[in-house]
């Protein structure tokens, strides 16, 4: 049986990586990917790990933990790079190994294996993972679209109606040059509503779309996605219409603690037109208490901002200056 073999960190993966990947599954009877851990980046491995596991579920890939980060060709280094892979993972029976590095050649000799380069020039796929982690953003074209989602960030914008969180989340997408989610439940509610109230499963329809309109947006947007409300408010509005959600809508809003890598918090400290969409500001006072209490509740991490549009603006702009999507919340600057 052929057997091909590649390596690499893949932070992150790329068409480059994948042209690889795929070049030695057009020949081999079997491949193996390692990937390796790399503390350095922002993307924890398992991440990393899962794209392969999702484009390539006939790869068998193996994450390879506490090897060596540095790279070179020094006899050292290159020795540490063998040893790990013949003797801490029990790598052998490699008829092939695959690269588009110069490391090609004491791996392939030090595994018995054939060196197969590929691309090593980078005319078929003119990229580098240099470029892309200097600019992934810029570079979306080399990236797949379910590595390309992990990339973005999705911020929450949660507040009762009438606190700002249309217009901030506007301003926001329009400062970090990226796109924003306008709530689809008003949308939704202006066009179906019967005596301003919806019933249970347009309540879980609302959510549902919701979600998937800010799916497609991710792959168009740049860093971070702004969203204006999620499944957390839909749910807070099945309760105050009917007492009681829907199972879907329950699950919808579970989800809401790992699909958002941030919330934020409107405050409502300043007045809010009174018009007939709206339910007043003892509601208002009302609804943001809940709100409050439902991601206390659930321990999610957020950031409350208060003041005119551009000091909440500005509050937001501090705690994201240094933020990625997967560090831990108790990092954050909070402003």
């Amino acid at each position: 049986m052929t057997h091909g073999l590649t390596l690499g960190k893949y932070a992150p993966l790329h068409r480059g990586h994948q042209h690889v990947i795929e070049t030695a599954l057009a020949e081999m009877e079997l491949v193996t990917v390692i990937i390796y851990d790399a503390p350095e980046t922002d993307i924890p491995l398992p991440v990393r790990a899962g794209w392969l596991r999702q484009l390539y579920p006939q790869v068998q890939v193996i994450e390879a933990w506490g090897g060596p980060t540095d790279v070179g060709y020094g006899a050292k280094l290159k020795q540490a790079h063998e040893d790990y892979i013949i003797n801490t993972l029990g790598i052998s029976g490699i008829s092939h190994f695959y690269s588009s590095e110069p490391y090609g050649e004491h791996m392939s000799i030090a595994l018995k294996a054939c060196d197969r380069r590929v691309d090593e020039q980078r005319l078929t796929v003119p990229i580098s993972a240099t470029k892309i982690r200097s600019n992934p953003y810029a570079c979306r074209d080399f990236i797949d679209p379910i590595v390309y989602r992990d990339l973005v960030s999705r911020i929450a914008i949660l507040g009762a109606p009438g606190s700002g969180k249309t217009t901030l989340s506007a301003q926001l997408a329009q400062h970090f040059n990226t796109c924003w989610m306008p709530e689809y439940g008003r949308e939704y509610w202006e066009q179906h509503q019967v005596a301003r109230r919806l019933q249970p499963q347009e309540l879980v329809t609302i959510a549902k779309e919701h979600r998937s309109r800010e799916d497609q947006l991710l792959l168009t947007a740049n860093r971070f996605l702004f969203c204006d409300t999620n499944a957390l408010t839909t749910r807070l509005f099945a309760l105050d219409y009917h007492d009681q959600v829907e199972a879907e809508l329950e699950e919808l809003a579970t989800q809401c603690r790992d699909t958002y890598a941030l919330t934020i918090v409107c405050n409502i400290d300043f007045p809010c037109p009174q018009t007939w969409d709206r339910s007043g500001p003892v509601k208002r006072q009302l609804f943001q208490g809940q709100i409050l209490a439902d991601i206390h509740s659930r321990h999610i991490p957020y950031l409350l901002v208060s003041g005119t549009v551009q000091q909440r603006l500005q509050q937001i702009s501090h705690t994201l200056q240094n933020f990625h999507k997967f560090m831990n919340p108790a990092e954050l600057t909070w402003a």
